[in-house]
């Protein structure tokens, strides 16, 4: 079926263009949302404005996207979990969860699609997760698990000081540090007795 289309559909195609497309795509997802019409003879005549009117949208959609990915940018979002005291947690954050984590923060929706993370993350500490806005516009920002009793910023003080210590000891030891992503739980270290549950922790 070949349709116009009226906006950019990122990977398909971009506004203005005439694309023959199936007939499912285009009358289930692509007609209803707006995003394309059918290749009619008043639609085809009316290619110059509709490309025009899609240069001055993505042209604006591109400002707002970085000025939003100038406001990610080192943004921290802190998530509260339950977690073991071996630090890892009893579930896992989804890219989902930290999309509203942001949207929050932001005031704004941030799409879980936009927020890029290789897998659910299912242990305490920082993480850095991209979010993809638009085309090759992106923020990094900061995640911040910590186990859900604890406030968020005494538990970033204790992985800094525990990362420090470590940094210092394979100095010197001579060894590197290393390479992961998180630091563990500093409940882990403490005197505290170790919590019990009846639960098994996530795989």
């Amino acid at each position: 079926m070949k349709v116009v289309f009226l906006e950019d559909v990122p990977g398909v195609a971009r506004g203005g263009e005439v694309k023959e497309v199936k007939r499912g795509f285009a009358r289930n997802y692509l007609i209803p949302h707006q995003l394309a019409t059918s290749a009619t003879r008043d639609a085809l005549q009316r290619i110059d404005r509709l490309k025009q009117q899609a240069d001055d949208q993505r042209i604006k959609t591109m400002s707002n996207m970085k000025r939003l990915a100038d406001e990610l940018r080192d943004k921290r979002v802190d998530i509260p979990m339950r977690a073991g005291a071996s630090g890892r947690l009893y579930g896992s954050v989804t890219n989902g969860i930290i999309a509203d984590a942001l949207s929050q923060i932001m005031g704004r929706e941030i799409d879980r699609r936009n927020v890029q993370i290789p897998e659910s993350i299912r242990e305490v500490g920082v993480f850095p997760v991209r979010v993809h806005l638009y085309s090759d516009i992106a923020a990094s920002v900061q995640v911040l698990v910590h186990p859900i009793e604890t406030n968020p910023k005494e538990f970033l003080q204790h992985l800094e000081e525990r990362r420090a210590q470590a940094e210092a000891e394979n100095e010197e030891s001579g060894e590197d540090a290393p390479a992961g992503q998180h630091d563990a739980d500093p409940r882990a270290d403490s005197n505290t007795p170790r919590e019990t549950h009846d639960e098994a922790e996530s795989a």
